[in-house]
């Protein structure tokens, strides 16, 4: 039995000593990085914005590929304009258009393969860029 004044050691904490386990750590844990930091991110980031400003340089070029309007005072004065699409024009369209469909679907894929949790977020952008890219393209193709 024990005293009054000796305390019962139930309640005391104990330490106890784990072997180590033979798991090596990386040096760089990926979900421990942020994102911003990430290389591979800022890769996909890149592609992606590079893709989106193809984008914008194909509305341009499609701006000069197009025919002209050619409205009634126009006609009516005489003054003649281009009614046919420019070749030159449309075929640096149509290799623009397929770089960015195709940056876009290589960014998606590759966020696809990072991205592997359910509560990841998908990335809307990127279909809509493809999206937007290929109709314009089986549009043109449809077209001429």
């Amino acid at each position: 039995m024990q005293n009054k004044n000796q305390k019962s050691q139930v309640g005391h904490e104990v330490d106890l000593v784990f072997p180590k386990t033979t798991q090596t750590k990386r040096k760089h844990e990926r979900r421990k990085i942020a994102r911003s930091e990430d290389l591979f991110f800022q890769f996909v980031v890149g592609l992606n914005i590079t893709a989106w400003m193809l984008l914008v340089v194909s509305l341009v070029v499609f701006h000069y590929a197009r025919p002209e309007f050619i409205s009634g005072v126009q006609t009516y004065w005489g003054i003649e304009g281009r009614d046919f699409w420019s070749q030159a024009y449309l075929q640096r369209l149509l290799a623009l258009l397929q770089a960015c469909l195709g940056l876009s679907l290589i960014a998606f894929l590759l966020r696809a393969r990072r991205n592997r949790r359910h509560s990841d977020p998908l990335a809307v952008n990127l279909l809509v860029l493809a999206g937007i890219s290929l109709v314009s393209l089986f549009t043109l193709y449809i077209v001429l």
